[in-house]
């Protein structure tokens, strides 16, 4: 088990041990006004402008709208962040190969992520940012995907965080300015931590708060907590030890005093994401930052509210795009494959070939259907179509089969090299099959699609 220190100390280490390499050192972490373990990166010269989402501008104790009058909104800073999206995706791919052999967190990579403008692509208009789109995150995501997937799964749940505040403005104003300042300073990733070991659904969370004064002490284990090492912020469901207890969720900052990092993440794909425990032994979180407590025997009713849909429905589309990205990167390997490979009794490469071309076809069509359904789901949620926000759910599954049978059949037409450590494909395969853990279970899903589909049948 390791504390935030530690974590810093080691990435200080090995960001030394590349000073002399001609590529920029990538094992240091994101920036933070505040966190220590963040100021290993340069701070802007005084009275220069930060880079990334230095668009984000200041914002008073409260938000203001920045389309008055119904006008539409101004577009300009999404597309400039959306331009430099094949930038970012070379860096990532470059890189990728290294942090999952190794299993380390792509510092380097999240900061080119921040710096296009990308990971604050969410922020809402009347704080100052972009005011990027379900539609822009899927698109955003999506070309992620094809660069690293580790990458594009920490930039997704930052990307859910500020889009949930531009919609139901949980976090305290103070807190969230706190939030967009460190964004302006450098790479702010949150995430919120809802997993326990062995939990059920349905079950009373297992981390408890303890009043303290005017705050509160946590106490307890998360698990798959992606990105944790590198949070700025945490959101950690917990029920408070009162008589009747209330669920909330707690905002912590990532270098509090009593919280330490259990490396636990040692999966087959996404290597990259650190997706580990987080531990919290009576981590302090202030009053104020304790947010949405109610009575813990409520909280199953109120899962189903229009809002937590909406929020479901973000995840879903976000992180289908994720794994779309990944089969289309790997469905780019598998062409430049067929192009060049001529096998010795052959005197044209494999492309040329009718059975090759038609299974490149197959693949095509699924990516196609998977982009179109994910997509187009995504424009019709922007707009406020609510059965669109019920299919999301359904669409995540299909979504996720489809990329996981276009690189297996990629596999599968490539053969031994397809499974080789020195091609990409093999780790395309892994971080696709990976991308099921922020899934809900097959019968999960279904289960619910079907009682929807009889409770429609049923009504007269």
């Amino acid at each position: 088990m390791t504390t935030r220190a530690a974590n810093r100390s080691t990435a200080e280490r090995s960001s030394e041990d590349h000073a002399s390499d001609d590529r920029p050192a990538d094992n240091r972490s994101p920036r933070s006004a505040s966190a220590g373990r963040r100021s290993r990166t340069a701070a802007p010269p005084a009275g220069s402008e930060p880079t990334g989402s230095g668009h984000l501008e200041s914002t008073g104790s409260t938000p203001t709208s920045s389309a008055p009058g119904g006008a539409a909104p101004d577009r300009s800073a999404v597309e400039t962040a959306l331009a430099g999206l094949p930038r970012v995706v070379d860096l990532l791919a470059a890189r990728a190969e290294e942090h999952d052999r190794d299993a380390t967190f792509p510092y380097q990579g999240i900061e080119a992520v921040h710096e296009a403008g990308l990971l604050t692509l969410t922020v809402s208009e009347r704080y100052g940012g972009p005011g990027g789109t379900l539609a822009d995150t899927v698109r955003v995501l999506s070309r992620l995907g094809r660069g690293d997937a580790s990458v594009a799964v920490v930039t997704a749940f930052t990307l859910l965080q500020h889009a949930e505040q531009a919609r139901r403005a949980d976090w305290p104003t103070a807190g969230y300015r706190r939030l967009l300042t460190e964004s302006r300073r450098g790479p702010a990733l949150v995430n919120t931590l809802r997993a326990e070991p062995g939990a059920g659904a349905g079950e009373l969370p297992g981390t408890v708060a303890r009043r303290d004064g005017d705050g509160w002490l946590l106490t307890g284990r998360k698990t798959y907590c992606t990105g944790a090492e590198a949070l700025a912020w945490m959101a950690v469901t917990a029920r408070t030890d009162e008589e009747e207890p209330r669920i909330g969720t707690f905002l912590v900052r990532g270098e509090s005093e009593g919280l330490e990092i259990d490396p636990t993440w040692d999966q087959l794909g996404l290597r990259a994401s650190a997706s580990h425990d987080v531990v919290l032994d009576g981590v302090r979180v202030p009053g104020d930052l304790a947010l949405g407590l109610t009575n813990g025997r409520r909280t199953v009713r109120q899962s189903a509210d229009a809002d937590a849909e909406l929020s479901s429905a973000w995840h879903d589309l976000a992180l289908s795009a994720v794994a779309i990205g990944v089969a289309r990167a790997a469905e780019a390997w598998l062409i430049r494959f067929l192009n060049q490979r001529t096998p010795a009794n052959l005197t044209e490469p494999l492309g040329t070939l009718p059975r090759y071309r038609t299974a490149l076809g197959e693949i095509e069509a699924q990516l196609i259907g998977a982009e179109e359904l994910v997509e187009g789901l995504a424009s019709r949620v922007d707009r406020g179509d609510q059965e669109a926000v019920a299919r999301t759910g359904p669409a995540h599954l299909l979504a996720t089969r489809a990329a996981t049978a276009v690189v297996q059949q990629a596999v599968a037409l490539t053969g031994n090299p397809g499974l080789s450590r020195r091609h990409p494909l093999e780790r395309y395969l892994r971080d696709v099959l990976s991308s099921r853990v922020h899934l809900a279970p097959d019968e999960t899903v279904l289960e619910a699609a079907g009682r929807a589909a009889l409770e429609r049948g049923a009504r007269p």
